[in-house]
């Protein structure tokens, strides 16, 4: 005579679990469904309108003079100044390298032994 309500006790458990382990989600979820105030991306640049991010541009043309001599960290500043660029990457053979194209870094790409093999914006 006593079952009907030791199962009524067991599916108010089992509910009692669900919602502890339901409720704290759904309270997530509800708070970061809140839409920011004012919050908007800025416009993407036009054809033919510069971008506020790389104001220079890397021109290797300037320094290939640089090519066959040999590397020297004190050059560096000297090949970035004349390039216009605003990053250097020194790549030696069978260093590892990200393929990300950027406008304004130049490359410089050495030999095994230390002479400069290319300069190259990118």
């Amino acid at each position: 005579m006593n079952h009907p309500t030791r199962c009524a006790k067991k599916k108010v458990s089992r509910l009692a679990a669900l919602l502890a382990s339901v409720l704290p989600v759904s309270v997530l979820l509800v708070a970061c469904a809140g839409s920011p105030n004012n919050v908007s991306a800025p416009a993407p640049p036009t054809v033919g309108q510069t971008s506020s991010v790389t104001n220079t541009t890397c021109d290797a043309k300037t320094v290939q003079y640089a090519i066959g001599s040999p590397f020297d960290e004190a050059n560096v500043p000297t090949l970035q100044s004349e390039s216009g660029a605003k990053q250097v990457r020194v790549l030696r053979p069978n260093s590892a390298a990200t393929m990300d194209y950027r406008e304004d870094r130049l490359n410089i790409l050495l030999e095994s032994n230390d002479m400069i093999e290319a300069l190259r914006c990118g």
